[in-house]
């Protein structure tokens, strides 16, 4: 027997790999949660539709696919700023909604949760999606959801599917056979491409690869690592592509962002006579506020959507296969000393009466990480200070890195945990994005999971005070590490000197049980290195 079109979808989200889906039920989608209760699909539900969507986010970019499922309209709206972020960072998460049925359309009532047209949800979506449907039609609903699913791990986006409320339960008229279209490179056009680049490595002096978010993306990361140890080539990340290898490595030789990098790592970057960008996205905060001085006369640049090297541009070729033909190249690489890594950090030691600094904080929270951490950073000086924080494997940094979309961290961290549970979030948020989605903790402490979340308290928006300093910037000063108070578990502690951020630490750390908030204050104007990096370099040009 067929099955019904909700039946069909859920079906095909396992087949995918889909383990959990996060949302908020609503009347327009209930009968749809009653099959995902009555599924292999775990439900978890949230606070907020946009958390739940940030969730979606968090888990799609380690567990390989997210799904977000809320009402119409009131719910759907509301996940839009997530979903246009998973969209731009290339997130992988699959939008379902509910929706008024076909017939009760029919006379245009003004149902509730409707906007302008029953259309209106659809295409809003449709600019921040991959591809889209509404599941309105039985003798296409099976090909149309495949048709989607197939779009969003194919281009690692999200897809938006609308299911009304009266085809739930209706039956596919006949046997479905999903079928998945095979794309492939032009192997000219490949071939053409490999010979030139290898030309371009062949003559270099100084070659340099610098790693982007697409590598994780499309799980290329092996083969970045074949190539690099092939021809003994340096590896430098972007921030949006941070832990794309160990930073253990020993061709890794640091986070290049334009002025806000180490000098040392901006030098070797920029001075290069070949880089070789691989999934990298050049945007303005990747790029340092465009302080980046790269030649694109000397770049090979291949992401998903383009090939270019040097000038010339290359079409219908697949960046797995092209990262793959790289290490395959028969060339002889000009032997070249490599760069030397940075002096080891000194041990960090507490000086307890001490005022607790940006700069301390990183310090301390680098000796804190283990393989067995992912670090989610906010928007704000949270990220831009993580740039310098030493990841152990890959797959270990999350962040808003393009987008920036304040309030991303503690949700992502959920779903970080939903996806895998062994892995511990250290959460870096700034008091200001943290009072947007904090009530996430809630569902956090729900499920038994174990954020330390790390509130830098710094009275409100100091990167925009760094911009343009007002009273805009400020915002009320909670007492955030008596939250675990109001939701009557989890363990808070206030910070003010580096002695209680040691101990707090310490006892975070050995709390295996639930989540650890810690207040940490700072000075309004106190900013990470790489944010005074960025200052020195941009007052140069003033």
């Amino acid at each position: 027997m067929a099955l019904t079109i909700g039946d069909y979808l859920i079906r095909r989200l396992l087949d995918y790999g889909m383990k959990d889906i996060f949302g908020i039920p609503g009347d327009f989608v209930l009968q749809f949660y009653g099959d995902l209760e009555a599924s292999p699909i775990r439900v978890i539900g949230c606070t907020r539709e946009d958390n739940a969507g940030y969730a979606a986010d968090g888990y799609a970019r380690i567990h390989g696919i997210g799904g977000v499922c809320v009402t119409y309209c009131v719910g759907g709206l509301s996940v839009c700023n997530s979903v246009a972020g998973a969209f731009a960072e290339k997130s992988p998460v699959v939008v379902i909604t509910g929706s008024p049925g076909v017939e009760e359309r029919r006379s245009n009532p003004l149902l509730h949760h409707r906007v302008r047209e029953f259309s209106t949800q659809r295409e809003v979506f449709e600019k921040i999606t991959i591809a889209s449907t509404v599941l309105d039609d039985a003798l296409t609903a099976c090909r149309e959801i495949d048709r989607c699913l197939e779009a969003c791990v194919r281009f690692k986006r999200p897809v938006y599917i609308e299911l009304p409320r009266d085809m739930i339960k209706v039956r596919c008229p006949y046997e479905h056979v999903p079928h998945t279209q095979v794309v492939k490179s032009d192997k000219s056009a490949l071939k053409e491409a490999l010979v030139e680049a290898g030309e371009m490595l062949a003559k270099a002096e100084r070659p340099i690869i610098l790693a982007g978010v697409e590598m994780h993306r499309f799980g290329l990361a092996d083969e970045l690592i074949h190539f690099a140890e092939k021809f003994e080539i340096p590896i430098s990340a972007t921030l949006l592509g941070k832990s794309v290898i160990s930073e253990k490595h020993p061709l890794f030789i640091g986070i290049y962002e334009g002025a806000m990098c180490r000098e040392s790592v901006r030098k070797y970057v920029e001075q290069s006579d070949c880089i070789v960008m691989l999934g990298t996205y050049m945007t303005d905060i990747d790029m340092g506020i465009f302080t980046a001085e790269l030649d694109t006369s000397k770049t090979i640049y291949v992401t998903s959507e383009t090939l270019k090297i040097s000038h010339h541009h290359f079409h219908d070729i697949l960046v797995s296969d092209f990262v793959k033909g790289l290490s395959k190249l028969d060339v002889k690489i000009k032997q070249r000393e490599l760069p030397k890594k940075p002096k080891p950090v000194p041990k960090f030691v507490a000086v307890p009466e001490t005022a607790v600094t940006s700069a301390r904080l990183f310090a301390r929270i680098n000796e804190l990480l283990d393989e067995k951490m992912v670090v989610v950073a906010d928007v704000g000086d949270c990220l831009f200070g993580a740039a310098d924080l030493t990841i152990y494997r890959d797959t270990e940094f999350l962040s808003p890195a393009y987008y920036t979309s304040m309030g991303f961290a503690i949700p992502a961290a959920l779903g970080v945990q939903v996806a895998r549970k062994d892995l511990r979030p250290i959460v870096l948020v700034g008091d200001g994005a943290f009072q947007m989605t904090c009530l996430e903790l809630s569902t956090i402490l729900r499920h038994n999971f174990n954020p330390i979340v790390i509130v830098l308290n710094n009275k409100g928006y100091t990167t925009e005070r760094f911009i343009q300093d007002g009273p805009f910037n400020d915002i009320l000063n909670w007492n955030y590490h008596r939250l675990p108070d109001l939701l009557g578990g989890g363990w808070g502690f206030e910070i003010r000197t580096e002695g209680e951020l040691d101990q707090a630490l310490h006892a975070a750390v050995n709390n295996k049980e639930t989540f650890c908030l810690l207040n940490v204050h700072l000075d309004p104007f106190d900013v990470s290195p790489a944010l005074k990096r960025l200052g020195e370099r941009l007052a140069q040009h003033m």
